[in-house]
């Protein structure tokens, strides 16, 4: 990360990437501005006030226009606001150091007596009415109402929530390292912190999410000895969006790729649990969780660890796609060496999970409870909006983009005119395929019947987009499964068209009744919750309420207001506790998993 630096008005003030070097003007008037990276721009110090400057300009005279600036220098680094970097505000931590410490740059500084990445783990020494919520296990006591005041023994009965999940702690190279380097404050989280420290979603992914939700979960233990499954967080999307972009993430031995290089990090967070703790070598790692949250999920999980439980958000089994399906060239995973990657499929349904993808809380939508929208509301077939392809506009160039089923989509049923200016083969007027971006996008959905779930570059968050607006997903994506295929009969509320069969995707739609409809759509509306990260939600909504009790944010007024229901946290407890007593591996399996303190904690000193 650089800065302005001593000598200047502002030295701590940004320059972030190109800002410190030169700007190459276009040929053209719409042609886009490039960067030279081979010369720095000794303007950005400039005193001069007709030069674009920037560590010297005022904030206060570049807002009134008396003087110019850089406008490729902006405020991008988490924990600063205002064009000029001029307001500090919170930056993002995980569970904002649970109240107990201060959040530098995302790295959590713990109060005394605290510890943890997001200190909430208590001294030993500190009383038990001040460990947080996740530690205090429920107390089952008799009912004391109709008893007298003189004083009796009770045999209190302590019950921890199984299963019981073990969180490393590991270096901070593979977590708040990666949160704290950040060059772009959007990047890799899923929330920031704006000028008065209100809380602002960003699309970012799962990881954030789920690992928060974990560290506050009474399914959470500080004791491996007693632990059903071993969460081991690598924040990975931190590390794609860096890799080859700092000296310490550069990429030579890892052919440039940044799957590769993901895969190298995983590998030596491996290495450390497996030379540091006594716990991976009891079953393998199979009782070891992972999450991938990146575009192809765990294709380039290191071999080592393919034993234990993969967490993703992209299916793929390989049985069709049995290569690498992403057309950005540094994400590709082909060329990792066999003896490095080994030889496993990107998932597989008996031991890994497919999670929902993160999606911010939109207020409007949970106030008009599209997700509820009843079938006479419904009047378009089939919808699907999104990029479709080289041969429409701002269409992604490469072939391979989707592996062609967009474009096979769009060659039937577009419904806006391609670069020729032609519709698709067979379009109709109840059926919505484009690429034109939509400000009523959610309202759109919420007015069909059918909504197409078809990949991107790998992942894309159709499914979730569906779900949450109370559309019956159709997926295109044969051998690729969605959240909790392997767990929901996704029959009951989804339609499955093969990739060959997409000439016929209309017909097959037109071919249901009114009854089977009825039937999907309100199984839709049944489960939606399990597609919505609510509970993360409402962690961020007590913090924020803790520092604005008297005004409450709309999402967060909103998202209280929401029934009790299954939502992604919950459905991924269930998942894992369904797995505790059914995997056959456990079957017979030699582990006094007892709970309670480590014996040695019980040892007279």
């Amino acid at each position: 990360m650089c800065f302005c630096g001593p000598g200047t008005k502002y030295p701590d003030r940004p320059v972030a990437e190109a800002c410190g070097f030169k700007t190459i003007v276009p040929a053209k008037p719409d042609d886009p501005k490039l960067t030279d990276w081979t010369t720095p721009d000794p303007d950005v110090f400039t005193t001069n006030s007709s030069k674009l400057g920037w560590c010297n300009v005022d904030p206060e005279d570049a807002y009134s226009s008396k003087v110019r600036f850089k406008e490729e220098c902006h405020c991008k680094y988490d924990g600063l606001w205002g064009q000029f970097c001029e307001t500090h505000v919170e930056c993002i931590c995980i569970n904002q150091c649970s109240g107990h410490g201060h959040c530098r740059g995302g790295f959590c500084q713990c109060d005394s007596g605290y510890f943890g990445i997001d200190c909430s783990i208590p001294s030993a020494y500190s009383v038990a009415y001040e460990w947080p919520s996740w530690l205090q296990p429920p107390v089952n006591l008799p009912d004391l109402k109709n008893l007298s005041n003189i004083p009796i023994n009770v045999n209190a009965i302590v019950e921890k929530k199984r299963p019981l999940i073990y969180v490393y702690d590991l270096p901070a190279e593979f977590d708040s390292h990666l949160l704290e380097g950040r060059h772009y404050k959007l990047e890799c989280v899923n929330r920031i912190y704006d000028e008065k420290n209100r809380t602002i979603w960003t699309r970012q992914l799962y990881g954030v999410a789920l690992y928060e939700s974990i560290l506050a979960s009474p399914h959470r233990t500080l004791n491996g000895d007693e632990a059903d499954y071993f969460y081991v967080p690598v924040l990975d999307s931190c590390l794609i969006t860096r890799s080859d972009d700092a000296p310490h993430l550069q990429m030579p031995e890892d052919l440039r790729l940044r799957s590769y290089h993901t895969l190298e990090y995983y590998r030596k967070a491996y290495d450390h649990i497996a030379q540091r703790y006594p716990y991976w070598n009891r079953t393998s790692g199979r009782d070891h969780i992972w999450f991938f949250s990146w575009d192809e999920g765990a294709c380039y999980a290191p071999k080592e660890i393919w034993n234990s439980m993969m967490l993703v958000h992209w299916g793929n089994t390989n049985t069709r796609h049995e290569k690498s399906t992403t057309a950005y060239w540094a994400d590709n995973w082909d060329d990792i060496p066999l003896d490095r990657r080994g030889n496993h499929p990107c998932f597989d349904p008996r031991k890994d999970l497919v999670l929902p993808a993160w999606k911010e809380p939109n207020p409007g939508a949970i106030w008009l409870k599209l997700w509820a929208r009843p079938r006479i509301n419904r009047t378009t077939l089939f919808y699907f909006n999104g990029n479709l392809g080289p041969a429409y506009e701002k269409g992604r160039r490469e072939d391979t983009y989707s592996m062609g089923i967009r474009q096979k989509l769009a060659a039937e049923f577009g419904s806006t005119p391609n670069k020729q200016g032609k519709l698709g083969r067979q379009h109709t007027a109840n059926v919505t395929v484009t690429y034109l971006k939509s400000e009523m996008y959610y309202e759109e959905l919420a007015s069909s019947i059918f909504c197409g779930v078809l990949p991107g570059d790998g992942w894309s968050g159709r499914m979730e987009d569906s779900m949450l607006q109370g559309c019956i997903p159709v997926i295109i994506q044969d051998g690729i499964l969605l959240p909790y295929e392997n767990v929901l009969n996704y029959n009951s509320f989804s339609v499955r068209i093969q990739e060959d069969d997409i000439p016929n995707l209309i017909g097959v739609l037109q071919g249901m009744n009114e009854t089977q409809i009825e039937f999907m759509l309100g199984n839709v509306r049944q489960i939606w919750q399990r597609f919505f990260y609510r509970d993360t939600m409402l962690l961020e909504a007590e913090r924020q309420k803790r520092l604005f009790p008297e005004e409450e944010a709309p999402w967060s007024v909103e998202v209280s207001k929401l029934e009790d229901g299954d939502d992604v946290f919950a459905t991924f407890i269930q998942v894992l506790h369904y797995k505790l007593y059914n995997d056959p591996w456990r079957q017979g399996l030699l582990l006094e998993n007892e709970t309670g303190l480590p014996n040695i904690c019980s040892k007279a000193s």
